[in-house]
């Protein structure tokens, strides 16, 4: 048993010995050292950039991982389509096959989106190495991108030609089919707005016979996420703090080719603010003196946005007075009995967080400053979310990206924070032709101008215009130029140069001249102008007759031309009745003829000017207020020495949300005055349809002998409503007007003068009706005016047309 027991011992012995040798051997093997590295089967690329792709190197001892990480590094790479690693002894051997390599990238079939539009939308690039799974990629984005115009329905695939050495042309083949139109959009439970007034808010469109111009019938995903959040800020801003979106639902109709949109809410009631309140738990804020920040009333209709821009206004008020970390909180306190809402603004010491960085992706032309500036924080900053959405906001307003999102990630320490901003660009510029007709006074008649603008010059966010028009009596040129942070503040600098040329029924007028102008904010709502202004003005005419000389048919003095001097009496030129020239006249008024024949005119002024405007829309105005005063004073040099005062403004209300009803009350009045001499009588105001409609461009005011010489005062009122035109789809945007215009013009340092005429004040009105249509082509409106109260000197117009077009 002793001995048996001893054998046992010993081939456990052996055995573990073994085992443990074997292990040790397995592990050597594993982490071999790799003296030589093989390549096999490259062709283009050569073994030495192989070797350098991966880390492994001669020496090194190489385990079954190091290996593994090898293969992931070749395959991306992209060059190859199979890679293979092992290992004998020393050497490791590296078996590559190698990718084809793009030559062309093709598109047949495509004419709706052209080549170099798929190719910027392509991941696919000649001279790189081709993919199977990149390429599958580039069809999906070809896909979208015809989604994008309306054609869902377009068919898409991929094919490789091969043209030896390796090299394939990568073609893709694209079945367009037919635009995908959106057949209805309606709504379901939907009772304080109709569904005409809906449809206005959002930015989808139903089909329509200008759909194929406006192009604004696509059906798009995005567009419909992004109505549902347009409908929920509607109701919000007008009382619905209860409003719900149940369901927006888009259906294909195959045999149609349509889309059919419903949109099913819930409204809720309607609210007020009730009592508005902040308090705080921060010692030494001062709460009494942050009310001033609120745009909150108690008893006004509720409204999101009044609650949003007083956060922005109380958290840039504390942060001002030194508390980065304040957090504002608004708490809002339901009466569902009297249906309001009380606002609690909370405010507390927020966590201690700080922005590590800004990062932005996806502008490809937008420049990273221009997007920065729009942020009142910057890299380093206290976190604040107010300030984040604010800024996001304002690149929306900016209207250079059809998406803007905001989001943040952890940083590298507990109190750091990225925040990310996520862009996707769309068009800035665009080519503007205007044609039309006009029925303004003298210069009356067919019309054209082309323009070619961008709002976001070589992606620096400068606006820059370029236009140029022409009429049957006009010819103009204008360049303007915007930059809208001067010196990296929020001052938007510019410039204008002009040049027109008018012929009216008495005398031409040519102009040339310009201005430098700066603004700034002063205000969320208040905007300075200052800016220096210079032109040239030369006048010119013709009496309409061109006498010949009866007696002299071959002397070459035998024509007269319109002048400012005598013909020379030795000339002997008679007129037809044998009686002798006289000096010709421009206009039957001494006045304006002495202005011309004075020569050129120059003006050199400097002018400022104070804005104050709260419209939800500046387009399209339906509530808000928007004024204007300021003057101008000439005499830095030039010949014109005066001052000039203007005031304007205009009061919008909507008087009917469920009809749509929008109310504006307007007026303006000005004064110029002469400084240290005479006024001269084209620096005077000219008036006429532009503030009593139902009058000529020049049809109030003094007059000599019938002609306008201005005046040194007016004064004007204006009540209109429009309202969408009853039986019309809005979609295609007509609106009808009704209106009442009071005004006047008076006042003139030639009222002793022989022949001049209502210098004293003398009140003009006229009522109307008007058509105005938001065309494709641009903004068209004919007015028809009847005058109640005029003088027996004033020119009417009772009927006048205006026309500007754009595609």
């Amino acid at each position: 048993m002793r001995a048996a027991a001893a054998i046992a011992l010993s081939s456990t012995f052996l055995m573990a010995t073994s085992l443990t040798i074997q292990l040790a051997s397995t592990g050597v093997a594993a982490a071999a050292v790799v003296n030589r590295i093989a390549v096999r089967g490259n062709k283009r690329v050569d073994a030495d950039t192989v070797r350098g792709f991966i880390s492994i190197k001669p020496g090194q001892n190489v385990t079954d991982a190091d290996q593994d990480a090898a293969v992931r590094r070749l395959y991306s790479t992209g060059l190859f389509s199979n890679v293979r690693i092992s290992q004998s002894g020393g050497t490791l051997t590296i078996d590559v096959e190698e990718n084809q390599i793009v030559n062309q990238v093709l598109f047949q079939g495509n004419s709706k989106i052209k080549d170099q539009q798929l190719s910027a939308a392509v991941q696919t690039r000649p001279r790189g190495a081709y993919s199977q799974q990149v390429v599958d990629a580039d069809v999906e984005e070809i896909k979208k991108a015809y989604v994008s115009i309306g054609r869902s329905d377009a068919v898409v695939t991929a094919q490789t030609q091969p043209i030896g050495e390796g090299r394939v042309n990568v073609i893709y083949n694209i079945q367009e089919g037919d635009r995908t139109k959106i057949g209805s959009i309606s709504f379901v439970g939907n009772n304080a707005f109709s569904d005409a007034r809906l449809k206005q808010v959002i930015s989808l469109r139903e089909t329509g016979i200008l759909s194929f111009i406006q192009r604004d019938d696509v059906y798009d995903p995005d567009k419909l996420q992004s109505d549902e959040e347009t409908l929920r800020r509607f109701y919000y801003n007008h009382g619905y703090a209860d409003f719900r979106i149940l369901s927006a639902v888009a259906e294909l109709d195959p045999d149609q080719n349509s889309y059919f949109i419903t949109f099913t809410v819930d409204e809720g009631e309607r609210y007020a603010f009730g009592n508005v309140r902040i308090d705080s738990t921060i010692e030494g804020v001062d709460t009494e003196a942050l009310y001033s920040q609120l745009d909150t009333t108690p008893g006004e209709v509720y409204s999101a946005k009044d609650v949003e821009d007083s956060l922005v206004n109380v958290t840039n008020a504390l942060a001002n007075k030194g508390f980065a970390f304040a957090q504002v909180t608004p708490r809002g306190d339901r009466d569902f009995t009297n249906h309001t809402i009380a606002i609690d603004y909370v405010i507390d010491q927020g966590p201690r967080a700080y922005i590590e960085r800004i990062e932005i992706r996806g502008n490809t032309k937008t420049r990273d400053y221009v997007i920065r500036r729009e942020f009142d924080i910057s890299e380093g900053d206290a976190f604040n979310q107010v300030l984040i959405q604010r800024a996001k906001q304002r690149l929306e307003d900016l209207k250079y990206f059809t998406t803007v999102k905001i989001s943040t990630a952890p940083g590298s320490e507990p109190d750091r924070v990225i925040v990310i901003v996520d862009v996707n660009e769309k068009a800035t510029g665009e080519i503007s032709i205007g044609g039309g007709y006009t029925t303004s006074g003298d210069s009356s008649g067919p019309v054209a101008e082309v323009g070619i603008q961008e709002r976001n010059f070589l992606g620096r966010g400068q606006f820059i215009k370029v236009s140029a028009g022409v009429g049957t009596n006009s010819r103009s040129y204008q360049l303007s130029f915007t930059e809208p942070y001067f010196l990296g503040q929020r001052l938007a600098a510019g410039f204008d140069v002009y040049h027109t040329e008018t012929s009216t029924d008495d005398y031409d007028v040519k102009r040339t001249g310009g201005d430098v102008r700066l603004s700034a904010p002063i205000t969320e709502h208040l905007t300075a102008t200052i800016a220096y202004n210079y032109k040239q003005e030369s006048y010119g005419g013709d009496t309409g007759q061109t006498v010949e000389n009866p007696d002299y048919p071959t002397d070459p003095d035998q024509y007269i031309d319109s002048t400012c001097s005598n013909p020379d009496p030795k000339s002997n030129l008679f007129d037809e009745g044998g009686n002798p020239l006289t000096a010709p006249s421009f206009t039957d008024s001494p006045i304006i003829n002495e202005a011309i024949c004075a020569g050129d005119y120059r003006t050199s002024s400097a002018s400022y000017q104070f804005t104050y405007n709260t419209l939800d829309n500046n387009q399209d105005p339906r509530n808000g207020f928007v004024g204007s005063i300021g003057q101008e004073f000439a005499g830095i040099g030039g010949d014109a020495k005066y001052i000039k005062s203007t005031a304007k403004a205009s009061y919008f209300n909507l008087l009917s949300e469920e009809w749509d009803v929008v109310g504006q009350l307007s007026g303006g009045a000005g004064n110029v005055s002469a400084l240290g001499g005479d006024l001269r009588v084209f620096d005077n105001f000219f008036k006429g349809q532009d503030i009593v409609r139902g009058f000529d461009t020049r049809g109030i005011g003094p007059r000599q002998y019938g002609v306008a010489i201005g005046g040194e005062n007016y004064a004007n009122a204006s009540a209109e409503a429009t309202f969408p035109l009853p039986g019309i789809n809005r979609d295609l945007g007509f609106r009808g007007a009704v209106f009442a215009d009071a005004g006047s013009l008076w006042g003139s340092e030639f009222a002793n003068e022989a022949g001049v005429e209502g210098t004293d004040f003398s009140l003009r009105a006229s009522v109307g009706v008007g058509l105005i249509w938001a065309s494709p082509f641009g903004p068209l409106r004919v007015n028809y005016a009847h005058p109640l109260k005029k003088e027996e000197f004033d020119d009417t117009q009772e009927f006048s047309f205006g026309f500007s077009s754009r595609f």
